[in-house]
Order: C-alpha cells, then structure tokens, then sequence
C-alpha cells in the first residue's frame, strides 16, 4: 500500500501518520522468523535498567538489536522496497538515505517501554521534517502490549532531554501526556513519524512478546555530518546504486528473493 495525500498531509501537519496492511502476512512472517533467529543467536540485549543508567535490570526488560542490515540479507533489502522508497520520497523528498535501523523486542508480561523522546534531540537536523522513522509492527501492537504512541504537532516544539536513568543509553524528556494518542496497528501495519515528533512505547502487558522495527530515513541535504552520506546506503536520488556502492551488492530488487528464502530456511 502507498500513501495518499491524507496521509501526507497528516505528517506535514500533525508529524507522524500510519498506513495498516503495508507489509503482507507473508512479509511479516519472513520478518518474524528473522526475530526469531536474532533471539535464538544471542544478538539482542536488555538495555533496561534499575534507574542508575548502568546495572542492568532483573525484572524489566528492553531488549533492542542496532544495527539490523549488518546482521539480515533480508532486513538489508527492506529500506530499497518499491513502496517504501515511495512512501520516503513524498514525506522527506529525494535523495534520501537510511540513517538508521533498530529492534525493540518487549516479552510479555516484563517487557518495559522506551521513554519519551524526540529524535532529534539525538540528530539535530535543522527542519525536523526531513527526517522520519519507519516504525514497522512486527507483531500486533496494541495498547494493552504496549504499542507507539506519540504526541500529535510535537514536531513543532522542542523538549529538554537528560538520561533516562532508566536506560543504558537513552535520553528521555517530559511530554503534555494529555495530548499523546496511541497508534495501534495489526502486524505489518507502520507508523511514519518525523525526528522532531515526541514520542515512546508502554509496557507489555499481555503473556505473548511485541516487536518493533524502526527504520530512520533523512534527507540527504539534511545529512549532519559532511561524510555521512559516504557511509549510509542511498535509497533514492540520481546517485543511489541499490546498494551496490555501499554494500558491495545490489540489494534493490532482492526483496522478494530474500522473503522466500527466509521462509523456506525456518
């Protein structure tokens, strides 16, 4: 599915919007499997901790993967699927690259939330709006297990951030809770929001794990640092190889090549 002009209009005006249904439950499954595998290997560690920012907790757990594209063939095609860049290029515009991708995984009943925070408190671009993540609910996300919510014209405004003692890593700012809406999306279902957009994950609450995939994509004339567009893949623009430059293979088109091979491997 691609976006509308609603769609489009939602995140110019209120920072964020959601498309259900974007990836199929084929591509969910393959996606799912990889999680699976990321726990089974050991790669996925607990950033929650006991509110020192340093031990680690005993009876909260965060449990988060970044980078992804390093570790999956199949997670390093998503960013150059069709519809994705699509959907890129008409909220931030062309050239763009993928600045970043992340894992939360929150097990049921233990699995705490990442506290409230802009991304452009860690980036700092100059317009906000050329910046957006690409939150991807690898699970159903609900209220009760804990799904994104985000606080709508947030974008528009700039929090102060400290350490989240809550974390090993994380920064966290003080959020007009009355105005945050939850976006609750089956799986598959994504959640574009820009890097000026407050927002944070709840606790799971329910006996089964929810995960997240977050895609960070810039505009490449918004790029903070002068080599940065050297090191991250281009998904877009007259220069933009598929990957090939960057990775040393082409990626673009291997999106339905690496789904079937996911699955046929689980």
């Amino acid at each position: 599915m691609t976006l509308n002009d609603q769609h489009v209009s939602k995140f110019q005006r209120e920072g964020y919007t959601s498309v259900p249904h974007f990836f199929d439950g084929r591509e969910v499954e393959a996606l799912q499997t990889e999680v699976e595998r990321f726990k089974r290997e050991g790669l996925v560690r607990n950033v929650a901790t006991d509110g020192d920012g340093q031990t680690p907790s005993t009876d909260r757990t965060n449990l988060q993967l970044i980078p992804l594209h390093d570790k999956s063939d199949l997670i390093r095609a998503l960013p150059f699927v069709a519809r994705v860049r699509e959907a890129i290029a008409q909220l931030i515009g062309t050239p763009a690259i993928l600045h970043l991708d992340q894992m939360f995984l929150k097990p049921g009943r233990h699995g705490t939330g990442t506290d409230w925070h802009q991304d452009n408190a860690y980036f700092k671009i100059a317009d906000p709006l050329k910046g957006t993540a690409m939150w991807v609910a690898i699970h159903d996300a609900t209220i009760t297990n804990g799904t994104i919510h985000v606080v709508p014209g947030s974008h528009r405004e700039e929090y102060e951030h400290s350490r989240d003692p809550n974390s090993d890593h994380h920064i966290h700012c003080q959020v007009p809770e009355e105005r945050a809406v939850p976006i609750e999306l089956a799986a598959g279902g994504v959640a574009f929001f820009c890097y000026g957009t407050a927002h944070c994950t709840k606790a799971n609450l329910t006996n089964d794990e929810r995960a997240g995939m977050a895609f960070h994509f810039l505009h490449h004339e918004y790029v903070p640092q002068a080599n940065l567009a050297d090191e991250k893949p281009l998904i877009s623009g007259p220069d933009a190889t598929g990957g090939l430059r960057e990775y040393g293979v082409q990626v673009d088109g291997m999106w339905d090549v690496e789904v079937a091979r996911t699955l046929a491997t689980s």
